[in-house]
């Protein structure tokens, strides 16, 4: 047993204990996205436990996005990509266009010191902002301005374009050892101002979808607070019910 051991609620069923331990674990860097993690078996022998418990509480991880099972290969921590579900917001289908993944283009990328709402977020202001415009069909759609603790992020501004790639979630993991567990997303509407507007080639106050993200650690610590911002007349929201 690792030392977090010692946290985890022994009230707990059995396979809810190895979950928050696994967990732990996780989030102290004990595996990289490229190791897999020990067997069910031996997490079951470790454990002292059954290995359908094992494989209760991995699949719980699993469920939970943490890890992924590879047929034949193991279980791994999950890369994580699901800052590409931004684009969930926005209507990318063009008629004649056989293009279905948006482009990436960075504008900047700067320490500097954060807003005040950004450092209360972050809980420093000591940051690297990060400025980008996602592309689909050769139009932007998305103008994203994004803020990473530099104390975590340390050297990111110096990083090669063609190195950073379209999604930064993995980037954090590979580069920096930075696992984002999970995101919440706030959208609101608004007009663009003048530097909006000519990223998106649209008119200054012309309507559009804001929608402001922070990700967290597998522990809750904030990691990225973005604002992105898109054409209203692109935007769509679905929700299912029942």
């Amino acid at each position: 047993m690792v030392e977090t051991a010692s946290m985890i609620d022994t009230r707990l069923p059995a396979y809810l204990r190895l979950r928050d331990e696994l967990a732990a674990r996780i989030a102290a860097g004990e595996w990289r996205a490229d190791e897999a993690l020990p067997s069910d078996n031996r997490l079951a022998r470790e454990g002292s436990l059954s290995v359908g418990t094992v494989r209760k509480a991995v699949q719980m991880l699993v469920d939970e996005g943490l890890l992924e099972r590879r047929q034949g290969s193991g279980t791994y921590l999950r890369k994580p990509a699901f800052n590409a579900t931004l684009f969930r917001f926005f209507q990318m289908r063009d008629a004649g266009s056989g293009q279905s993944i948006p482009t990436s283009r960075l504008l900047s990328r700067t320490r500097v010191k954060a807003p005040e709402a950004v450092a209360k977020v972050l809980g420093t202001d000591d940051v690297i902002r990060i400025e980008r415009l996602r592309d689909f069909a050769d139009r932007p759609f998305l103008s994203e301005e994004i803020y990473i603790p530099a104390s975590l992020f340390a050297g990111f501004e110096t990083i090669p374009d063609n190195e950073v790639g379209p999604l930064l979630y993995p980037v954090y993991l590979d580069r920096f050892d930075v696992f984002v567990a999970s995101a919440d997303d706030e959208v609101s509407f608004g007009t663009a101002d003048e530097t909006t507007a000519a990223r998106l080639g649209i008119k200054t106050g012309e309507a559009i979808a804001v929608i402001e993200r922070t990700a967290y650690s597998i522990k809750g610590t904030p990691l990225e607070w973005r604002i992105a911002r898109g054409p209203a007349n692109r935007f769509r929201y679905r929700s299912r019910i029942g």
